[in-house]
């Protein structure tokens, strides 16, 4: 308490807490990844329960025989499931994005001339 003056202890009070450091495009994939993984085994785990209702469940999925599968330990998506997501949101569609937006950008400036006039 001797070491810092009153005021500035009031002054740091009064600002409040920092706001949370984001996070980069790699560590939100990564925790993602991780999070994905941990919440998948405590489906696994939960599923193989005696407390999990098996005939409740497989009454009302439409796809018992992959629900059973994924259950023992298959993966929860199939390889074509796979193929068709990087497609979607992989490295190729960050390309084919970043062209069309440039496209845009380039019509934009070219339209935005047409009214300087």
């Amino acid at each position: 308490k001797w070491c810092c003056p009153p005021g500035r202890r009031v002054q740091s009070s009064m600002l409040g807490p920092s706001p949370p450091r984001l996070l980069t495009e790699e560590e939100y994939r990564l925790q993602g990844e991780v999070e994905t993984r941990r919440a998948l085994e405590e489906l696994r785990s939960f599923c193989q329960s005696p407390d999990f209702s098996a005939w409740t469940a497989v009454s009302r999925i439409q796809s018992p025989k992959r629900f059973a599968e994924f259950v023992g330990g298959a993966s929860h998506v199939t390889p074509n499931e796979v193929s068709v997501h990087e497609r979607e949101f992989g490295l190729e569609s960050l390309f084919i994005n970043e062209q069309l937006f440039e496209e845009e950008e380039e019509e934009e400036m070219g339209n935005s001339d047409s009214f300087a006039g």
